[in-house]
């Protein structure tokens, strides 16, 4: 591994000082094979996703030894595909990054190693990244004006958290769930009704037309830090209606989503501006961006755009094809890691509880 350093070294010191780079990137943490070529880190030359979302349907989520088996399957036709969309071959990739966390440890694997190969035949620079900044990083690619400060909520199947970004290499967690995150309640929650996977979608869509004041959920009290999230007891008490329900009707279904998906909203919103008004003491001036799949949620995006212009603070948010997990907002990442001169070695390994 000393040689590959010693044989790389100038090309990570031509991306430091020229601040460009085609990098190709891996995204394998969950349940979509991803490989994306991304130029200077916001251009997007290419995103190729296999979604494995048919196969984890038919158990109402996501198997990981499942999940392992088909990135494996995808990743080198994905790979190719990549490439071939972007218009551009091996020889002209300038470093190879990958997610190595947090997410399904052997699904991580997968696109790590892959990476990993790629870079070393090609003799190029390797960057593992963080699966939330990349998240986060989602935010560069639909907002070419986007420069930190600001405080992004991070919103997904596995994680909901506040976090303060003062610069690119500036990550500070100052609000996450204590039990489930929110995307984890809408799975559970769609499951538990029968309408499939990922939960987000399909409770949205039912919520459509439904009454989002049929029932009243009551919120949490915390202890301790008062931004962080709770979702537990809101999914208990929606399961607990759902099975006192006997052969419930669409009209009743359509107003449990809608006042849950409502409730999931207000929850969310409501923290993250207390943390925005506590940032934004002293004149100091964060913005505001979301990011992860349930980033895509409408009546969310609508609650932090009509708040935010209220506020007069500026909103940022991906567009919806970079809000689920790809690898072009890896790619992102990975590219401003480069610039300041940050690599890996080959032997990084996969951290599943990786912190932001």
């Amino acid at each position: 591994m000393t040689d590959y350093f010693k044989r790389t070294q100038n090309k990570l010191s031509r991306i430091v000082e020229s601040k460009a780079a085609t990098v190709l990137a891996f995204e394998t943490s969950c349940d979509d094979t991803s490989v994306a070529v991304v130029k200077n880190g916001r251009e997007v030359l290419s995103n190729v996703t296999a979604s494995q979302i048919a196969v984890h349907n038919l158990y109402g989520g996501v198997v990981p030894e499942v999940a392992s088996r088909k990135h494996i399957e995808s990743i080198s036709a994905v790979a190719k595909g990549a490439l071939a969309e972007a218009g551009v071959g091996f020889g002209d990739i300038d470093a190879v990054v990958s997610t190595y966390g947090p997410g399904l440890v052997g699904a991580v694997l997968v696109g790590l190693n892959a990476a990993k190969g790629v870079a070393l035949s090609l003799d190029v620079p390797f960057v593992g990244v963080n699966h939330m900044r990349g998240h986060i990083a989602a935010n560069y690619i639909s907002n070419k004006e986007l420069e930190p400060p600001f405080l992004c909520l991070v919103v997904s199947g596995g994680h909901s958290q506040l976090i303060r970004v003062d610069s690119y290499s500036e990550f500070t967690q100052i609000a996450a769930t204590r039990d489930d995150a929110a995307g984890e309640a809408f799975d559970k929650i769609s499951r538990e009704l029968g309408l499939g996977y990922p939960g987000g979608i399909h409770i949205q869509k039912m919520g459509e037309g439904g009454n989002e004041r049929a029932y009243t959920f009551t919120r949490p009290k915390m202890k301790g830090n008062q931004l962080d999230f709770s979702f537990s007891g809101l999914k208990t008490a929606v399961m607990n209606i759902i099975r006192g329900e006997k052969n419930m009707s669409e009209a009743a279904m359509r107003d449990i989503c809608a006042s849950f998906n409502r409730t999931v909203v207000q929850m969310l919103a409501d923290n993250t501006f207390e943390a925005l008004d506590e940032l934004n003491q002293g004149g100091k001036k964060y913005s505001l961006a979301v990011a992860g799949g349930v980033a895509a949620n409408k009546m969310l995006r609508e609650a932090l755009i009509s708040r935010s212009a209220k506020k007069g603070i500026p909103f940022y948010s991906p567009e919806i094809k970079y809000c689920t997990d790809n690898a072009a907002m890896i790619g992102c990442e990975g590219f401003y890691r480069l610039i300041r001169g940050e690599r890996d070695d080959l032997t990084l390994n996969a951290i599943p509880y990786l912190e932001i």
